[in-house]
């Protein structure tokens, strides 16, 4: 089912169903499962994912010898699952063991009044008989019992047997041979580790789909956690190396729950005795989630008609990511060219920043300024260190970066410089970007950007960018400072002259102005400097970073200068609550580790070399592009608007798989991880151009000359 209207439509009511059995185990771990899975917030992830319902109830084990007693506790799951089905509800059944499948599949049949397709996911068969298996433990033995063969004690539910033809086994890497023949004799298609792997788990599952499922018949998905790769998920009775990933039977289950088809979901053997770490709880929950999600279109709808329309996203929904790669929803895969403008430059997911975050989390977060925390000073020093500045200031994000900065500015000017109280002034550029509070979109030169949010602050100035004759002119006895972009990120990746910045870092000591440089987006190898101003052989008084600070994981910035500049802040003046908090110190000291240990403004210097060559190249060859600006890794493609649109180009990349962004219709902006390999980007040129290419063939023809 792929149609919006019916994705949008179904909206199942859920019913949880635990069942605390570890009968058929050898072990009483997975009987702790489903109220650890409930705990854990396993409800509340379908919630998440917009369905609702709640806990309907808690089977236990009864006592007894353990055939009799698994055959009373299967009847008590076939009806408890018959029930939720008859009130209209989806169970979803938590194991236990993997037996307890013997009762829910036979329920689903009850309600229905007839067997149910099933999606059996399992690194083992559990299609052994009494007289075929080793062990004689009834968790290897419900597949059989639910096809009609095997212990009478779990045949014996009432309810229609599996047909053979509607049953499918995705996952499999460990059985005996007797297992195998009996699903052969019964005409059930088994797909192996070696096949998924050979053929891809998306083909794979559609397949089996299509074998439960076709023809609008109801089906049901049976997950055994140790299908799973016990890395990822070690927390299982019977774990197996080498099984699926997380993310790729997430991606495989997406929406099936909403799927009309759909009547059940269960998830068995979680043993949370062996998932100290609860790898294994969050992986099941990850599942569950993601079958209850509904499809992109869905969550797009939810993102416009529930949310501020403050921002046109292109039209994907992305939903994991490595490296220099993200993955969408439907699983697609995209070279991310964009690196959340910079925030993510040391590629998504990585490991040393990814351990550090959780390490880090589950030993302390916040405890706001009021405390100090035993991060906060290392991170201060090692972030001082490495820029030569006496002192940093933390906040959050890039904004508040530069509200500190304009503060410092302003109080600077008042106390040291002598200018008058409340008469400082501060320089600014146009085309200027430095954020969307009400102060400094006052200053901002881009009308949207101040449409209806006035009145503005006053006590700024712009002039144009890229003209130090100007910032001469512009100053006066009541200027405190020059606010600007090294490169004017958003304003088209605009490049100044070479000789501007150290022209204006003249000018400002010569009139005893502060130099403060935005490398908010420029900061931290991105121009193949550790600071773009570096380009110009330039110190600024002042230094804002934020974005790749937090290492893609967390919001970081901050406002960095000597003590003449930060003496004016005494305790109360500023603060932020989450500024400099353990766990964004913790990562942003991991990061600018990574920084040094990657060689990343070395790499990034490299690279930038090759991708602007190349970009030249593909200007060449093509009228639609104006010109290709920029520094290390930070380029932006100047297109020709009478020919062509930068958004509509940005979309046809998108379907080449490559994610970039447009500055104002007329500027893709290319800024990948700086982790990015130089094949990666390689790759992501020749979809460029082809892009161009493609856009090219759609221009008029000249008349040939005579």
């Amino acid at each position: 089912m792929s149609a919006t209207s019916q994705v949008l439509a179904l909206n199942p009511m859920l019913r949880f169903i635990g069942v605390a059995s570890a009968l058929g185990a050898p072990l009483p771990d997975p009987k702790d499962g489903p109220a650890a899975l409930r705990e854990m917030g396993i409800v509340a992830a379908a919630r998440r994912a917009g369905l609702d319902g709640g806990w309907g109830t808690s089977i236990e084990a009864p006592p007894g010898p353990r055939l009799p007693a698994l055959a009373a506790l299967l009847e008590q799951v076939a009806h408890e699952v018959a029930a939720s089905l008859a009130s209209g509800r989806v169970p979803v059944i938590l194991g236990g063991d993997h037996s307890i499948a013997a009762g829910t599949w036979r329920g689903v049949g009850r309600a229905l009044g007839e067997a149910p397709g099933l999606i059996w996911i399992d690194a083992h068969l559990d299609a052994h008989t009494p007289d075929s298996s080793p062990t004689h433990n009834a968790h290897g033995m419900p597949l059989a019992a639910l096809l009609g063969a095997g212990a009478p004690e779990m045949c014996a539910v009432d309810g229609p047997p599996l047909d053979p033809q509607r049953v499918a086994v995705i996952g499999v890497r460990s059985y005996e041979p007797e297992e195998m023949r009996l699903l052969a004799a019964f005409g059930v298609p088994v797909y192996g580790i070696a096949e998924i792997r050979r053929r891809g788990l998306p083909t794979v599952f559609a397949e089996a789909l299509q074998i439960v499922a076709g023809d609008s018949r109801p089906f049901g998905i049976s997950v055994d956690l140790d299908a799973l790769d016990p890395r990822a998920a070690p927390g299982v009775s019977t774990p197996v190396a080498d099984g699926l990933a997380v993310a790729e039977l997430a991606t495989a289950l997406a929406g099936l729950i909403r799927d009309g088809r759909c009547r059940a979901f269960e998830i068995a053997e979680y043993c949370p005795a062996r998932d100290a770490g609860g790898l294994a709880a969050r992986a099941a929950i990850d599942l569950l989630e993601a079958a209850c999600r509904p499809d992109a279109a869905g969550l797009r709808q939810w993102e416009e008609t529930r949310g501020a329309a403050n921002y046109a996203p292109l039209p994907v929904v992305l939903a994991s990511g490595e490296g220099c790669w993200l993955r969408d929803v439907n699983g697609a895969r995209y070279l991310d060219l964009m690196s959340a403008y910079s925030a993510v430059s040391f590629g998504h997911a990585q490991p040393r920043l990814v351990a550090t975050l959780s390490a880090q989390a589950a030993r302390l977060a916040v405890t706001s300024r009021a405390y100090s925390n035993d991060r906060l000073p290392l991170f201060l020093k090692r972030l001082t260190d490495i820029t030569g500045y006496a002192r940093a200031l933390p906040v959050n994000t890039g904004l508040e970066a530069v509200e500190t900065a304009i503060k410092a500015a302003r109080k600077w000017g008042h106390k040291v410089k002598g200018i008058a109280d409340g008469r400082a002034e501060i320089i600014a550029c146009h085309g200027n970007f430095h954020g969307r509070s009400t102060t400094i979109v006052g200053f901002s030169s881009e009308a949207q950007y101040r449409d209806g949010f006035g009145p503005f602050a006053p006590g700024f100035r712009l002039i144009p960018y890229g003209d130090a004759a100007a910032l001469d002119a512009a100053i006066t006895p009541h200027t405190a400072a020059f606010l600007v972009e090294p490169i004017q990120g958003e304003g088209g990746i605009i490049i100044p002259p070479d000789g501007y910045l150290a022209a204006c870092a003249d000018i400002c000591r010569r009139h005893d102005v502060l130099l403060i440089a935005d490398e908010v987006q420029t900061g931290l190898g991105r121009t193949g400097y550790l600071l773009a101003s570096e380009h110009d052989g330039v110190r600024a008084d002042g230094v804002i970073l934020g974005k790749a600070l937090g290492g893609g994981l967390l919001p970081v910035s901050a406002f960095l200068a000597d003590e003449r500049v930060m003496q004016v802040f005494t305790p109360g003046d500023h603060g932020s609550t989450f500024g400099g908090n353990a766990l964004s110190a913790a990562v942003a000291a991991e990061a600018l580790e990574l920084l040094g240990d990657l060689r990343l403004v070395e790499h990034s210097a490299e690279l930038g070399r090759r991708l602007l060559a190349r970009l030249a190249a593909i200007a060449a060859g093509t009228p639609l592009i104006r010109a290709v600006r920029g520094r290390g890794l930070f380029a932006g493609i100047e297109v020709d608007a009478a020919l062509t649109d930068a958004r509509a180009l940005a979309e046809a990349l998108l379907k080449r798989g490559v994610l970039t962004k447009d500055t104002h219709g007329t500027v893709l902006r290319i800024a990948p991880p700086l982790t990015i390999s130089a094949e990666e980007l390689d790759w992501g040129l020749d979809r460029i151009a082809e892009v161009f290419a493609d856009a090219g063939k759609s221009l008029p023809r000249l008349p040939c000359a005579a």
